[in-house]
């Protein structure tokens, strides 16, 4: 079993900083003697090949800010007319009143510099947004407010730098509901968790992370504790020559008497994730129906708690997969308590969540670290009525820190939080997931790998990432049947090493 604390420290190139953590890191490396001006001409000449590449040479407009971001444009400005690229440079502010590095890079600029006005945009169809970048926690107002509408109503082309103009860079959130739609989007060292997190995420374009000369020894003091989900975070465990059915680990899926297709969905993910052995338990009318589902599948009459806290007995179980399929009731509550005090690796989803609307303490007093919760955004509502923060990810790390559990918080931006605030953001999502049925498959994937002695935020790390990978395998006309099946391709990607890591 692989530790997830130690897994994220080595793996420190998947990092994502916080615009703290970000600040420290440029702190760090002018106290190694990296200078604050050497960093900005990287971060400028970064930002100038952005747009050399992207687009053909044509006038180009540069919005400057009156701090570092603002810096960055003057030096971009500097390289591109270097390149023969002619430039509009305006500026929010005074050229007199840039201080530090921002008035030593002004200080090497020798073209015009114009007040900022929708006059900064004549003749250009391109737009370098050097305003505010990540720093920004208040709306756009005024001048900067007026011309960031007027690109939009444009619907000019927008290299952003770091982040576009409004976004936070903590939360993904547009402030004030205004920030421009990015093209491209560079920023420097590591990215940010606005550039992952919706709606920021749609706002970003293509990313660009530019390496300006911090060096990577920094992150070790800084300590990141957010991660950008793939291959890179986490391993699947290989089947091995000795291995048999029990020690590829053995998963018991708890299944009600109506809408008996998300446990069946499930459980076909749990197999081909590679779990050994499957028993669905479930009450006698509906067992038919479960067996009819594949002939490796077991099934077995579980009518009640006490039904479940027996089969639990069999030391051969390795993990539970409780609430796909499952209805709200006094039942279903009794069965997730049943499941709970097994101790045993647990994801728990759908019923198994909504059944203690009216009692989350009840719920959260049983839960243990080896427990996976997968809520959607209207399950979390329900379950943690007092978390109103905006940020997705600060909303899964407060549900993670108060049940004691992994808490996978699903959506086009999943975000999996443990107790100790390490957190991962999924990105390879595609919007074809959106279908009925996805969510089962995901929790089955995560107690298939459980149940191989996968802890529990690695499982649900890797099962979002072999969700996304399937989808994108299937392509147009997903269904959630098809996700199990694509599984065994992206598996043998994974095995080969062609899988991109992020």
């Amino acid at each position: 079993m692989q530790n997830h604390t130690t897994m994220h420290s080595s793996r420190l190139t998947g990092a994502v900083l916080t615009v703290a953590q970000m600040y420290q890191a440029d702190q760090s490396a002018v106290d190694m003697g990296i200078t604050g001006s050497r960093l900005m001409e990287a971060a400028g000449f970064a930002i100038a090949q952005a747009v050399r590449r992207h687009y053909r040479k044509q006038p180009v407009a540069i919005l400057c800010g009156p701090g570092n971001n603002g810096g960055d444009g003057f030096v971009a400005a500097r390289w591109l007319a270097k390149s023969g690229w002619m430039v509009r440079l305006s500026l929010l502010g005074q050229r007199d009143a840039l201080q530090g590095d921002a008035a030593a890079a002004a200080a090497r600029w020798y073209g015009a510099v114009m007040p900022l006005s929708g006059e900064s945009l004549k003749g250009c169809k391109i737009v370098i947004d050097a305003l505010f970048g990540i720093g920004l926690t208040r709306p756009l107002e005024g001048r900067a407010r007026t011309l960031i509408e007027l690109i939009n109503q444009k619907k000019l082309s927008v290299i952003a730098v770091d982040v576009p103009s409004g976004l936070h860079g903590d939360t993904g959130e547009v402030l004030g509901g205004l920030a421009p739609k990015a093209d491209v989007t560079v920023t420097f060292f590591r990215p940010k968790p606005a550039h992952f997190l919706l709606p920021g995420r749609s706002l970003c374009g293509t990313l660009i992370v530019a390496d300006i000369g911090i060096p990577d020894s920094v992150l070790h003091g800084i300590g990141p504790q957010l991660f950008v989900n793939g291959p890179g975070l986490w391993h699947i465990p290989p089947p091995v020559p000795s291995d048999h059915k029990y020690t590829r680990g053995h998963v018991i899926a708890v299944g009600g008497s109506s809408m008996t297709g998300a446990v069946r969905l499930a459980t076909r993910a749990a197999r081909r994730a590679g779990a050994g052995l499957l028993t669905i338990a479930a009450p006698q009318a509906a067992l038919s129906l479960y067996a009819m589902e594949a002939p490796g599948v077991i099934v077995t009459s579980c009518e009640e708690a006490a039904d479940l806290r027996m089969l639990l007995t069999n030391a051969r179980c390795k993990a539970l997969l409780i609430g796909p399929g499952m209805v709200p009731s006094a039942g279903t509550r009794a069965t997730v308590t049943a499941a709970l005090d097994s101790a045993l690796p647990c994801v728990l989803d759908a019923g198994a969540l909504t059944s203690f609307v009216k009692d989350p303490p009840a719920l959260f007093s049983r839960l243990h670290a080896s427990c996976v919760l997968t809520p959607h955004e209207g399950e979390y509502a329900t379950l943690f009525q007092n978390c109103t923060c905006s940020s997705r990810l600060e909303r899964a790390r407060i549900a993670a820190k108060l049940t004691g559990a992994v808490v996978l918080l699903k959506g086009s931006d999943t975000v999996i939080a443990a107790p100790d605030k390490q957190a991962v953001i999924n990105t390879n999502a595609p919007p074809t997931l959106a279908t009925a049925g996805a969510g089962d498959v995901l929790t089955g994937l995560i107690s298939g790998l459980m149940a191989q002695g996968m802890d529990s935020f690695t499982a649900a790390c890797a099962s979002s990432w072999l969700q996304g990978a399937s989808a994108t395998c299937v392509g147009p006309g997903l269904v959630a049947e098809d996700l199990p099946e694509a599984l065994p391709d992206v598996l043998a990607t994974l095995t080969s090493g062609r899988a991109d890591s992020q």
